[in-house]
C-alpha cells in the first residue's frame, strides 16, 4: 500500500528489463498519479502509454554513452530539485532495477541534501530478465550456486589480479555495459586459464520483441561472436548455465531488425530547459 503520495516526494522506480509487462503494481500505481516523469531511454514507450497519468509532464533524460548522446547527470540531478519543488509526485524512472548499475547513488544524494523526502521502487534487473527469456538460470544445482554481476567498459573497472578469481570461479558472471571490451574480457579470461565448460551468451534487446541470443564457446568467440554487432542494450553471461540455453530454451530468435529503444535527442532536451537554473 502506497502511503504519503499526496505529499511532495522523489520516487526513484526501476521500470525492468523491456517488456512493459513486467513493470511492477507498485510502479505503474505511482505513475498513474505522477506530475512530472524524468525518464530514461532504456524504458519502453508503451510503459508511459499505458500508466502515465495523462496529465503528467514527461522529460526523455536518457543516456546513451556508446553514442556519446547523453544527459549530463548535473542535468538531471538539476531537474529533479527544481520539478520537486513545484509538484506533489515527481518519478525518476530508469530502465531495470534501479539498485543495480543505475548511477541512482548521485540522485540519493542531491535528494538528501536538499532534504526531498523520496522512495524507492525495484524493478525486474536486466540479468533477471535477459537471463528468463534465454532460458538461462543464473544458478543451478551441478552449474553454479552463485552469480556475480559485474562491468567492464574500462580496463580499470577490473584489477588484473581479480581475472584469476572469475576465471577459475563456479559463479555465474553477469556483464552490464561491457559490449565495448568484450573481446578484452574474454582475452583476460582465457589468459588466466578459464574453463573449457563455461560458455558466453550475448542477450541483445533482452525481454523485447526484438531479443536475440548469441551463444559461443571460448574457443570458437573469435569466429561467432567477436566480429558481431550487437544493437545496445545487450547483457553478457558467462558460466557453464549458458549450455542449458539451447537444451530450454522457450522464445525465439526474434526476425525483427532495429532498435526497440530510441536514440536520445540531447540537445532537443536541453534546450528545451535551457533556462532552469536552480543550484544543486
Amino acid at each position: 500500500m502506497l502511503q504519503n503520495v499526496d505529499s511532495p516526494k522523489v520516487f526513484l522506480i526501476g521500470a525492468g528489463s523491456g517488456d512493459p509487462d513486467l513493470l511492477t503494481i507498485k510502479a505503474a500505481k505511482i505513475l498513474a498519479k505522477a506530475d512530472v516523469i524524468l525518464c530514461d531511454r532504456l524504458v519502453s514507450h508503451t510503459i508511459l502509454e499505458l500508466y502515465a497519468s495523462p496529465n503528467a509532464e514527461i522529460i526523455y533524460v536518457g543516456k546513451e554513452c556508446s553514442k556519446k548522446q547523453s544527459v549530463p547527470q548535473e542535468f538531471i540531478n538539476q531537474l529533479m530539485v527544481e520539478k520537486s519543488l513545484n509538484h506533489s509526485t515527481v518519478v525518476r524512472l530508469k530502465g531495470g532495477c534501479i539498485s543495480i548499475f543505475s548511477n541512482v547513488l548521485d540522485e540519493l544524494e542531491i535528494l538528501t541534501k536538499h532534504q526531498i523526502s523520496y522512495e524507492i521502487v525495484p524493478g525486474i534487473t536486466a540479468a533477471s530478465g535477459a537471463s528468463a527469456y534465454a532460458a538461462i538460470p543464473l544458478t543451478a544445482r551441478g552449474y553454479a550456486q552463485g552469480v556475480r554481476f559485474l562491468t567492464y567498459y574500462d580496463k580499470e573497472v577490473i584489477p588484473e589480479a581479480y581475472f584469476k578469481d572469475l576465471a577459475k570461479t563456479k559463479d555465474t558472471l553477469v556483464f552490464y555495459m561491457s559490449l565495448g571490451k568484450l573481446s578484452q574480457l574474454v582475452e583476460h579470461l582465457k589468459r588466466q586459464g578459464v574453463s573449457s565448460s563455461k560458455q558466453i551468451a550475448v542477450i541483445e534487446q533482452a525481454t523485447t520483441p526484438y531479443q536475440k541470443v548469441y551463444t559461443s564457446s571460448f574457443e570458437d568467440f573469435e569466429e561467432k561472436l567477436a566480429q558481431q554487432k550487437f544493437i545496445s542494450p545487450s547483457l553478457v553471461i558467462i558460466g557453464e548455465v549458458v549450455g542449458l540455453h539451447e537444451k530450454f530454451s522457450w522464445l525465439e530468435n526474434s526476425s525483427k531488425r532495429g532498435s526497440y529503444f530510441p536514440s536520445v535527442a540531447v540537445k532537443n532536451i536541453l534546450s528545451n530547459y535551457e533556462k532552469l537554473n536552480y543550484a544543486v
